[in-house]
């Protein structure tokens, strides 16, 4: 439970450090979102997902 916890900080972590260092990028790619098909977003999100257990499987097998 507890790795859980500091995944989520560590993505709250993440996001933040993104609109800090680039709000401007993050207003105009909110502006765009709505023109992206949902095809395409949930092909993104089915990619990230893969990378993420990728990583977090090879840094508890290493």
């Amino acid at each position: 439970m507890r790795e859980l916890f500091i995944g989520l900080a560590l993505v709250l972590v993440l996001e933040g450090l993104a609109y800090a260092a680039f709000p401007g990028g993050i207003k105009s790619m909110a502006r765009q979102l709505p023109d992206i098909p949902d095809g395409t977003l949930r092909n993104f999100g089915v990619i990230a997902i893969m990378i993420g257990v990728a990583i977090v499987w090879l840094v508890k097998h290493s």
